[in-house]
C-alpha cells in the first residue's frame, strides 16, 4: 500500500491508568476522530492512527486506517514513525499527536494540503519551535535526519538538517489550541459547535470549565487585571493584548523547555519568589498584582526540581489536591484553591491557544448577554 496525496498520522497511546488521565485519554482519542473526518474532508487522502491499543476509536470509516505499535516493545517515537511512513510509501505525511488543534476546521487541512501538494521541499507547521502538527514533503527527508525522540522538535530539525523551507500556518486559536491536559478539557467543554462525540467526551470536565466563568468575565473587563505566567509567546501576548478589554500583567518564561536540552537548568522569576515566601504568601502577592492567574505550572515544577507524575500534573489541574502524590504539588494546589483570586492551574497549551479559545468564548457569550448576537 502506498499513498501519492498528503496523508495524516496521528499518534495515540502511552496514557496511563489515573483516573485523570483517562478522562484526558478518552477526551483524545474522540478529538483523533473528529480531526481525521475534517483532515478527510479538507483534501487528505488518509489518516493512519497509530495506537498502542485501539478499541477506543472504534469501527473505522472509509480513509481511517489503524496502525497497532508492536506489542511487547517500548515506544520509541522516532522508529515508530520512519517504520509507517516507509510501510505506507507516504510522500507527503502530515503528524500530530491526538489531542492537538482539536478545533482546526477542513479550511486549515486543505491549506496544509494544497501546501503539500505544492512543491517537494518544504514543511508545514503550526509552531516552529514547539510543533504540534508537522507536514513536509518529501516524505523522505526524514532520512537525512538523525534520531528524533518527539514530534515537537520536527520543524527546527527539517530545517536545519533536511533543508526543507518553512511554512507557518496563521496563529489563530484553530493552530494554537490543543487537548493536552484537563485544563484543556474544561476550555473545550465551554466551546459551541463541538462534533457530538468530541462534546460527550468532554462534558465530565464541566466542573473545571463552569469554574473559568469568572475568567470570561474577567476578559471583557475594561476595569479588571489578569496574571499570566509560563511559557507564553509572543504571538500570544499579543492577541491577548489586542483582543482582551482587560489589562494584560505577563510573566513569560522558559519557552522551549519541552525541547531544551538535557544538560538545561530551568530557572523562574516566580519559582525564585516562591522559595522566598512560600506558597500562601505567593498567592496572596499575586491577588494584590490582579483579579485573576493563569498559571503555567511546568515552569515552576521545572524551577524547584520536582518531577510528580502525569497522573498528579492532571489532578492538580482540576485542583483536586487530595488525589496528589508529590507533596510539593499537592500544596501548591492546596493554596492555589484557597488563593485569594481566581487561580488556574495547566500547561503550555491553557496559557496559549487555551486562554485564545476563552477569550472567543468570553465575547461571545458577551454578545449574548448584550444582544449583540
Amino acid at each position: 500500500m502506498a499513498f501519492a496525496g498528503p496523508v495524516l498520522v496521528i499518534f495515540h497511546g502511552g496514557t496511563g491508568p489515573g483516573a485523570a488521565e483517562s478522562l484526558v485519554a478518552r477526551a483524545r482519542a474522540a478529538a483523533a476522530m473528529a480531526t481525521a473526518t475534517t483532515a478527510l474532508a479538507g483534501g487528505f487522502e488518509a489518516v493512519i492512527l497509530a495506537t498502542d491499543g485501539g478499541a477506543e476509536f472504534g469501527p473505522l470509516p472509509a480513509g481511517i486506517l489503524r496502525d497497532f505499535d508492536t506489542p511487547g516493545e517500548s515506544f520509541d517515537y522516532d522508529t515508530r514513525l520512519r517504520g509507517i511512513i516507509q510501510r505506507y510509501g507516504l510522500l507527503k505525511p502530515a503528524v500530530m499527536g491526538s489531542g492537538s488543534v482539536p478545533l482546526a476546521g477542513i479550511d486549515d487541512f486543505r491549506l496544509i494540503a494544497e501546501q503539500l501538494e505544492a512543491r517537494d521541499g518544504r514543511f508545514i507547521t503550526n509552531n516552529f519551535f514547539s510543533a504540534d502538527l508537522t507536514a513536509w514533503t518529501p516524505g523522505d527527508a526524514l532520512a537525512r535526519l538523525g534520531p528524533i525522540d518527539r514530534d515537537n522538535v520536527l520543524p527546527r530539525r527539517l530545517r536545519d538538517e533536511a533543508g526543507l523551507a518553512p511554512v507557518i500556518l496563521p496563529r489563530t486559536t484553530a493552530t494554537q489550541f490543543d487537548l493536552d491536559t484537563p485544563a484543556d478539557l474544561g476550555v473545550l467543554a465551554l466551546t459551541p459547535g463541538l462534533p457530538p462525540a468530541l462534546a460527550e467526551a468532554v462534558e465530565p470536565a464541566r466542573a473545571a470549565a463552569e469554574r473559568f466563568r469568572p475568567l470570561l468575565r474577567l476578559l471583557c473587563d475594561r476595569e479588571g487585571q489578569l496574571i499570566v505566567a509560563g511559557r507564553v509567546g509572543s504571538q500570544s501576548w499579543h492577541y491577548l493584548e489586542r483582543e482582551t478589554a482587560c489589562r494584560v500583567r505577563m510573566f513569560s518564561e522558559e519557552r522551549g523547555l519541552a525541547t531544551a536540552p538535557a544538560d538545561h537548568r530551568p530557572a523562574s522569576l516566580l519559582g525564585f519568589l516562591i522559595e522566598a515566601v512560600g506558597f500562601e504568601r505567593f498567592f496572596e502577592r499575586m491577588a494584590q498584582l490582579g483579579d485573576a492567574l493563569v498559571l503555567d505550572t511546568r515552569v515552576i515544577e521545572a524551577h524547584l526540581g520536582i518531577t510528580p507524575s502525569r497522573e498528579d500534573r492532571f489532578q492538580s489541574d482540576l485542583l483536586n489536591s487530595g488525589a496528589i502524590i508529590d507533596p510539593v504539588l499537592k500544596e501548591l494546589t492546596e493554596r492555589a484553591a484557597r488563593a485569594p483570586l481566581p487561580v488556574y492551574l495547566g500547561g503550555h497549551s491553557l496559557v496559549a491557544g487555551g486562554l485564545m479559545a476563552l477569550n472567543d468564548i468570553a465575547w461571545l457569550e458577551d454578545d449574548l448577554r448584550e444582544g449583540r448576537a
